[in-house]
């Protein structure tokens, strides 16, 4: 790998961090606003549900997100500030569909604290200011003119230091703040204050309230008649104005989010850290407060933001879990949405899930059907636009099934079809006719009547091998080499020619755009044409797929390619979706290969059912179909395909070709760690299970293993009390052949600051079970293992420790110490008996993630959401130039990495320019998955003048600035991004208008064309 590096999003953040719900695309319509981190998306509510309407990137970390209307104004306006505290105001335009930016700016100071709890961002609700909350002992001032316009921002010296909360009240004459602090004897208070503006500062407000619950920590502001504030602690709840307080007692909970139901602001959603949610009732008589209820609703995922749309329907947004669309009062229903295994999620909501690069298959019914040698689709005119038959062929019959009245798939007959034996092949036909091809002949028959019109007759002595046809031609071939093509007429069947071949003929095609090697037998030959060009495809016997170009004026091959696609015998099939042709190549890996740019791509589908069974032949297109199987309910669909398995008939619709398609495992814990072990076919898992049953919240940490197809429990090893898995690692030893989990643990004391005991765990996998061979006490926390050399390496708090696998006088094994090395590292080398220190890296960094490119080049990811490389200095003239580990890239990924794996989403296919091109793929906490790709340094430097020129072209959202966004920035430094390229921004040129592009060309001085491969070509990284 280089340290020129291109970095892109495979998939999207899916942490909801905010949301909120106003009139913000026009006066009449309510919107849901949806903030996760990095990006807004904007929907709208209407009978339907929830239509999506904009998806757009912030460049920044998004802290306040709040719809407000100034004076004047018929709809809402969009205020968002970020962490680097920058702020814009964003406006809706109906007529382009776009946000526009009403207004821009900065709100760092030069000098102060950082706040410890986040920043806080309010607005009055009278729109005379916007309060920020973002240094400790500092509350800024962003006035509004009477026109509704941002005036110069002030700050006003705030007393108290340990701010929990900040809300401006409802009712009052002059704008109040109403502030819930921690005093220094950790006792929490509220004060309010009103602000004058024109002085610039605060004058004491009507009420305070001394000596709260201690874990309060949420201020929610109640909206006339009622005003006042509700004080959310972990075991009461509280409400205040200047003449009333009433308190109740809850069960002990830390509530995360809320939402307000009524306009009147007498009932309130409230999210606990469990997942609980609870409608709060403020009872009152006009407009004085008598008392308060609170009941518990349900269970949803544990809550980050909460929003009532209407109609009882609610917006639940969640950080550790699925976000979810849920119905009050209903049962819940989760609007959810090479092979890659996550840990994601927390708490209850944790989960895993697998990330294939591929096409889904959506399941809509199925049936148990043994034996299915075949299966075709017919029309029941030639002009229909749909399908109506199924045809079903098993080794001594052929089944019909139909669409009936009621829209449900039924068998049925074809009087003229013969039935009672294997149909080799089927087809529309013109003139409003079906062909069906078995040994004994060819049959044609009326689609219409159903009625048997004419019948050519294999040879005497020859049966029909194997057969194709389109709607006017027949080719068929018998033993012994035969070819024999016919022509189908209007009720007659002419035999053409015939042609004797000097080898047996195993597969055929007549796809109509034109004409037709030796290694293992082919199984599958289809002619098709890809956006104009005409290709001949080759399926063999083992798993392979040969692809030519085929010239249609003399027939020739050229261009020969091969790909493998599974080990088992292809069948290829085209279908249709979204208006272009597929194929469906049917394997032990099914496969769509579709057209791209005019090159050929292939992407795999998730049927999760297809195990190591070869998916017997089939497959079809039933293009909007209604079907149903007899006990299923009636389904609609477009698009459809029908897929035969071993022993049943799967009909489902099929998603958009070429994209990342998750599928989640729900574990009910805390999954923090995953490892595979291809030998064993399992997965090992530590995972904590929170238990809430008992008084005192207490953790269960464990090691799970999960088959590695189905994703089931099969085996538990429980942790002892404050023991919890802290790595995990599959490997094998010297002079051993077994593989083994290590799993290393940490006893996580609450006294202690640091763990100083930990053990490393060595099982094996036998009959499906996890057996414990070795155990060995450390004294501090196994963060990480590697396997080394036949050895184990093992990072203990601050120390390296290697291991060696030794085999005891009776037989069993145990680990042993070999030796050490002691503080922080980057780069070290190993001799037999002794580890030294040959470089390190100089830049204090608190880091989250590590990778090794490759020899010389190692990449880090820090807690300020950075990224960076570093380079060892092999040649460097003293040792002091070697030792140091010198910085090369940096990047603000704006991201908080957890993982670096070394591996690729994508099939790469080695004829591919993207093929050679070595990436690594990462996780972070928002639920990003990210791709690194380390490009040759000419590819670099194209593609950085193509970043810089559109930069000019695409405007961030809110007039914030790319390059200030990609920055590498920490408390001490920000410096430019360096030998790291935004494909993000890259990639968005492809979205550009046509004239747009051209200004980009123009600059680039290559034409679009060109430039719209290139770009496209790096799109196949992810």
């Amino acid at each position: 790998m280089s340290i020129w590096n291109y970095v892109v999003t495979a998939h999207k953040p899916t942490n909801v961090t905010h949301s909120c719900v106003g009139n913000f695309t026009g006066p009449q319509e309510v919107n849901l606003i949806i903030a996760k981190c990095t990006r807004i998306e904007i929907h709208l509510l209407s009978p339907q549900g929830l239509q999506p309407m904009l998806d757009v990137p912030i460049y920044g970390r998004i802290a306040t997100l709040e719809l407000f209307r100034p004076h004047g104004e018929s709809q809402d306006l969009l205020f968002i500030a970020t962490e680097r505290y920058k702020f814009c105001v964003l406006q809706w335009d109906a007529e382009t569909a776009e946000v526009i930016t009403r207004a821009m700016g900065d709100v760092s100071d030069r000098i102060g604290r950082p706040t410890d709890n986040g920043q806080i961002g309010i607005i009055d609700p009278d729109c005379r200011l916007i309060g920020l909350h973002l240094y400790d002992g500092l509350f800024k001032v962003i006035p509004f003119d009477n026109k509704g316009q941002l005036k110069e921002a002030f700050n006003i010296r705030l007393e108290e230091l340990q701010v929990l909360d900040i809300k401006f009240l409802y009712g009052c004459p002059k704008p109040t703040i109403v502030v819930l602090y921690q005093d220094n004897k950790d006792a929490r208070h509220v004060k309010t204050y009103e602000v004058a503006l024109k002085d610039k500062d605060f004058i004491e407000g009507p009420w305070s309230q001394n000596n709260l619950d201690n874990g309060a920590e949420l201020l929610i502001p109640v909206p006339p008649p009622l005003c006042g504030v509700l004080i959310i602690g972990e075991e009461t709840i509280v409400y205040c104005s200047a003449s009333a307080f009433k308190a109740i007692p809850i069960r002990p909970s830390i509530t995360r989010a809320y939402g307000r139901v009524d306009a009147d602001g007498s009932r309130y959603l409230l999210g606990d850290h469990n997942g609980l949610l609870h409608l709060l009732v403020i009872t009152h008589e006009k407009e004085k407060v008598t008392g308060l209820k609170i009941e518990l609703l349900g269970k949803t995922s544990v809550a980050s933001s909460i929003s009532y749309l209407d109609n009882a329907v609610v917006f639940v947004g969640s950080s550790y879990g699925d976000s979810q669309l849920i119905k009050l009062n209903l049962q819940p229903d989760a609007k959810g949405q090479g092979q890659v295994v996550t840990c994601s999620g927390a708490y209850k909501d944790g989960s895993l899930r697998i990330v294939r690069n591929g096409i889904g298959i959506n399941e809509q019914a199925s049936v148990e059907l043994q034996g299915i040698k075949g299966m075709w689709s017919l029309r029941s005119a030639t002009d229909d636009p749909y399908d109506t038959f199924l045809v079903v062929s098993f080794i001594s019959e052929t089944r019909i099934l139909a669409m009936n009245l009621e829209d449900e798939l039924e068998e049925t007959e074809i009087e003229g079809f013969c039935s009672n034996i294997q149909t080799l092949f089927c087809h529309d036909a013109m003139y409003d006719q079906l062909v069906q091809v078995t040994s004994n002949g060819v049959r044609l028959v009326s689609s219409t009547t159903r009625e048997l019109r004419n019948e050519w007759f294999a040879p005497a002595g020859y049966s029909i091998n194997v057969a194709t046809a389109n709607a006017t031609q027949v080719l068929l071939a018998t033993g012994g080499g035969h070819l024999v093509y016919l022509e189908i007429g209007d009720g007659v069947l002419t035999e053409v020619k015939h042609a004797q071949l000097e080898y047996d003929i195993s597969c055929l095609d007549i796809n109509p755009i034109g004409a037709f090697g030796r290694e293992i037998i082919p199984r599958s030959v289809l002619l098709c044409s890809f956006e104009g060009i005409s290709y001949l495809l080759c399926a063999l016997g083992d798993g392979h797929l040969l692809n030519f170009l085929l010239n249609t004026s003399n027939g020739e091959l050229a261009d020969r390619k091969k790909v493998s696609l599974g080990t088992q015998p292809i069948t290829l099939r085209t279908f249709s979706s979204k208006n272009a042709t597929h194929v469906f190549a049917a394997s032990d890996r099914p496969t769509v290969i579709y057209s791209s740019n005019k090159k050929l791509l292939y992407s795999n589908v998730n049927l999760k059912e297809v195990s190591h069974m070869c998916l017997s032949i089939l497959l079809l297109s039933l293009k909007g179909n209604m079907i149903a199987f007899l006990s299923v309910k009636k389904i609609f669909f477009v698009n459809s395909l029908a897929i035969a398995k071993e022993g049943e008939l799967t009909i489902g619709t099929i998603d958009d070709i070429q994209k990342l398609h998750i599928r989640s495992i729900p574990l009910g814990e805390h999954a923090r760690r995953i490892c595979h072990q291809e030998q064993t076919c399992t997965f090992a898992i530590c995972s904590l299970k929170y238990n809430q049953s008992s008084a005192e919240d207490c953790e269960m940490h464990f090691i799970r293993l999960l088959d590695d197809q189905t994703f089931e429990f099969i085996s538990t090893y429980p942790l002892d009390q404050f023991e919890c898995g802290c790595s995990i690692l599959s490997c094998s030893f010297s002079d051993d052949n077994n593989v083994y989990y290590c799993v290393g643990t940490a006893y996580v004391m609450p006294e202690e600051n640091e763990p100083t005991k930990g053990r490393i765990l060595v099982f094996a996998v036998e009959d499906g079970k996890l057996q414990l061979i070795a155990e060995k006490e450390t004294k501090g926390a196994v963060y990480s293992l590697n396997a080394f050399n036949g050895k184990l390496l093992a990072a203990i708090n601050q120390k390296i420790q290697l291991y060696k696998w030794m085999l005891r006088e009776d037989g069993s094994r145990e680990l042993q110490s070999e030796c050490g090395h002691h503080g922080h590292i980057l780069a070290l080398y190993h001799e037999e008996g002794a580890i030294e220190e040959r470089a390190r890296d100089y830049n204090a960094n608190w880091m989250s993630a590590v990778e090794i490119l490759d020899d010389d080049i190692y990449l880090g990811a820090e807690n300020n959401f950075n990224l960076f490389t570093v380079r060892k200095n092999s040649e460097g003239a003293t040792d002091e130039e070697r030792g140091r580990l010198e910085v090369v890239g940096e990047y603000h990924l704006g991201e908080f990495v957890n993982r670096f794996r070394h591996g690729s989403l994508v099939m790469r296919l080695p004829d591919s320019d993207v093929g050679q091109i070595p990436t690594v793929i990462f996780g972070t906490v928002n639920g990003v998955i990210g791709v690194i790709a380390s490009l040759p340094h000419e590819q670099y430097v194209f593609l950085e003048k193509l970043q810089t020129n559109l930069r000019k072209v695409i405007k961030g959202v809110g007039g914030l600035s790319h390059e200030q966004w990609r920055s590498f920035y920490n408390e001490k430094k920000t410096v430019d991004a360096r030998n790291f390229l935004d494909g993000d921004l890259i990639e968005s040129f492809l979205d550009l208008s046509r004239n747009r592009m051209e200004e980009i060309s123009k600059a680039m001085n290559i034409p679009v064309e060109e430039l719209m491969k290139r770009v496209e070509e790096l799109t196949r990284l992810h």
